[in-house]
């Protein structure tokens, strides 16, 4: 308290201090204020460190605990593995070797050799000898022939033309081959009775009965016989070699 009608707060030390130092600090800051612009650089350059360094302690706190979790991931996945049977762990590492081998196989590779064809030559055929060999002609012997039968009837013509009996031998043996000496003998190429003409109606030049009457047909075979080959034996001779006359 003061005398007089003025009333003076009480001040305490700390609150002269304050403004003691608040009064320094004012006079000290006005005698030496730097200037504005290298104030600025030293306030980036502050705010550049303090990024690098919050950067810093981030990277050293994710690499602490980056290993952990690594190791801690097995162990949270484990249990959502289900569980594994031995016949299907057989199985499985079967097929884990078989596919290994089919894709580790590796193709064969194939070349083809070249090669020259050669034809052997055709041998050639040996000329085989044809033999010829003749039938020994067979002379057929005389038999007097039945009165009243065809060849009673060829017997009298035969030694009419003065042919003897070794060619009614060999006339009786042509015909006997021929036909039978059957006027009605027949054949699918068209021949036809005793002298066995081809065609049959050929015969009709001696006779309109030519296709029931031995002495029409005999009469027309000694005919051909004598034009053709000239004798019965030359046509019994001609029908061994051949098979025809």
């Amino acid at each position: 308290m003061t005398s007089g009608s003025e009333m003076t707060p009480e001040t305490s030390p700390a609150l002269t201090s304050r403004a003691l130092l608040r009064r320094d600090l004012k006079h000290t800051a006005v005698g030496t204020r730097a200037p504005r612009h290298p104030r600025r650089r030293v306030r980036a350059g502050g705010f550049v460190k303090g990024s690098l360094a919050g950067f810093a302690v981030l990277g050293l706190a994710v690499a602490c605990l980056s290993p952990l979790g690594a190791a801690l991931a097995p162990a949270a996945n484990a249990a959502d593995v289900a569980p594994v049977t031995l016949y299907a762990s057989a199985m499985g590492d079967a097929q884990s070797v078989e596919v290994a081998s089919e894709t580790t196989t590796e193709a064969a590779s194939l070349e083809r050799d070249s090669y020259a064809a050669a034809v052997k030559p055709k041998p050639k055929p040996t000329p085989t000898r044809q033999v010829t060999v003749k039938a020994a002609s067979f002379s057929a012997p005389f038999v007097a022939p039945d009165p009243g039968t065809a060849q009673a009837i060829a017997y009298d013509m035969v030694t009419a033309r003065g042919w003897d009996d070794s060619q009614f031998a060999c006339l009786v043996a042509l015909w006997k081959r021929e036909s039978g000496w059957r006027v009605n003998a027949s054949n699918p190429s068209g021949a036809y009775g005793i002298p066995q003409a081809l065609p049959g109606s050929k015969m009709a030049s001696a006779g309109a009965d030519w296709a029931t009457n031995p002495a029409t047909q005999i009469t027309w075979g000694l005919g051909y016989v004598s034009s053709r080959y000239g004798t019965p034996c030359g046509a019994w001779s001609h029908s061994q070699s051949t098979g025809w006359y």
